[in-house]
């Protein structure tokens, strides 16, 4: 039996959901102090990264000619 669309759809978008849960989720480990050392400028500039790729995924769903792919880097 062939796979719908939608039931494809649904299969990755839970998969690939919580695959980026867990990954926001290891990013917030980062802030314990005792492990690691970053400036405030360091935070604002993960989580500014992090908004604007969501706000690009977003409008992807609204507008399928969005499509633009950027890599963050902390320098």
């Amino acid at each position: 039996m062939r796979t719908s669309d939608r039931e494809k759809f649904v299969r990755l978008a839970n998969k690939r959901v919580n695959r980026a849960i867990k990954a926001l989720h290891l990013i917030g480990n980062l802030s314990n102090k005792s492990n690691y050392d970053y400036t405030e400028e360091d935070v604002t500039k993960i989580f500014s990264a992090l908004r604007s790729e969501l706000e690009r995924c977003e409008e992807r769903f609204r507008s399928p000619y969005a499509l633009a792919e950027n890599e963050f880097r902390l320098e």
